[in-house]
Formats: structure tokens, sequence, C-alpha cells
């Protein structure tokens, strides 16, 4: 006798094998070990580019702004804010060092009196061929010294520096490609420095970002020159020929 109900349609392999292993349709996860599309990125650097520096006061500043107005091509002129004189670099402090370059500065720099600088000429740097960077000398009695002991205190912490002859200047710009120099130009200005700071530089695509990480006074006694000798009895009047 032949059975007259309909039969029933198989169902498709490729269902079967869907609902067996999860539900029809859903997405397939992220790879084993693979990072989704979406997710964070979680790197952090372990180190910070630091620098010690003076600042340039707001009422020299204009100086330097105007002479950045003859620059042509590609150079980057320094906003006026970041203007500031090195006196030392750090090019990769660890995050828990820190505190002791706030200590160093602390120590130091309280001990320190007070600098009277003065701008000079400019100049390039590389000076010869194609330079990178155009400034402005800085001289003052006592800021060689100063650098110099920071950067003992610096390598006594057994942190490092750059490793070039520390120059007094103000960086004005830096060139990013084909540009003409500037000719010299000299400056008469000239500020007293109450104050240092401790700045992390920021790399960004259009030049670097400097934020204060910490700020210094300049408390102690300037050094009180020694009289001149009295000229020898030969030698204290002597006629022009």
């Amino acid at each position: 006798m032949t059975d007259s109900r309909p039969k029933r349609p198989a169902r498709p392999a490729s269902q079967s094998s869907a609902t067996a292993g999860g539900k029809s349709g859903a997405r397939p996860g992220p790879k084993a070990g693979g990072r989704g599309r979406g997710a964070p990125d979680t790197h952090t650097p372990t180190t910070q580019r630091l620098f010690f520096a003076l600042p340039v006061p707001a009422d020299v500043t204009p100086a330097l702004v105007a002479a950045q107005g003859k620059l042509r091509g590609n150079w980057r002129p320094v906003p006026a804010d970041q203007m500031h004189v090195t006196l030392a670099y750090l090019p990769a402090v660890p995050h828990d060092r820190v505190d002791d370059l706030k200590k160093l500065g602390t120590r130091l720099f309280t001990d320190a009196a007070p600098l009277d600088l003065s701008l000079r000429g400019t100049g390039y740097f590389p000076n010869e061929g194609s330079p990178r960077v155009w400034f402005v000398k800085v001289e003052a009695e006592g800021l060689n010294e100063l650098a110099a002991a920071l950067r003992e205190g610096i390598q006594a912490l057994g942190l490092s520096t750059d490793d070039l002859p520390f120059k007094a200047h103000v960086t004005l710009a830096r060139k990013k490609g084909p540009a003409p120099r500037v000719p010299p130009i000299l400056f008469p200005e000239h500020w007293t420095a109450g104050s240092a700071a401790l700045h992390r530089s920021i790399l960004r695509k259009t030049g670097p970002i400097h934020e204060t990480v910490s700020t210094f006074r300049l408390r102690g006694t300037p050094a009180t020159p020694a009289p001149a000798a009295p000229p020898a009895p030969d030698e204290a009047i002597q006629e022009t020929p």
C-alpha cells in the first residue's frame, strides 16, 4: 500500500552544520591572537623628551617675531610663547625619573642667582651647506657655569643628555625644505632671568609642542665682583705716542 502523506523536505547540510555550531547567520569572531578593528591602541612610550630652559619674556619676543617676518620659503618659525634658552636636553627620560629631575632643579636653581641675559647676532646650524636651524646667540655671565652644573647633576642621576656642546641661543625657526637665508641681524634686547623650567617636548607634524612640567625660582645672591687691583706706579699713566 502506498503512503499518500507528503514527505517533509530534507534540511540543507549547511543549515544543519550552522545550527550545530551556534546560531545561524552569526558573524565569526576575531581571529585568535588578533586585535579587533575598533580596539584601542594601548601602546605607551616608555620614555619622554625633556629639557631645562630659561624662558624669553613677553617684552623681548616682539623683536624676535618681527625678525621672523623676513623668513621666506620653507622656514617654520617658532611661536613666541615657546621661545627659550635651552640649558640641558634629555632625549629619553623614563617616566619614573621625572621626580628626580624636579628635585635636582629645585636644589640647583634655588642656589643660582638671577642671570642678566643679552641677545646678540643671528646664526645658522649647520653654518655650512643647507642649514636646518636659524637662531640668535645669547650671552650672560655665569650662564655657561649654570648649564655645566645642571648637566653634571643630570649625569649623576644616571640620565643622559645630548652630546652637543652648550651654546646659548634662542631658536627662531626650523627649515622643512628649500629656503633662502636671512641676512645677519643684531639685537640690542636684554633681560634678567629670574626663573627656569623643566619642559616636556611632544613631537607633532606641525612641530614640537612644549608642556611645562615644573618651574623653579633663581633665588641665589649674585657674586660680588672682586675690586680691581690698582695699577702699578709705572703703569698708572701711559701717554699715547
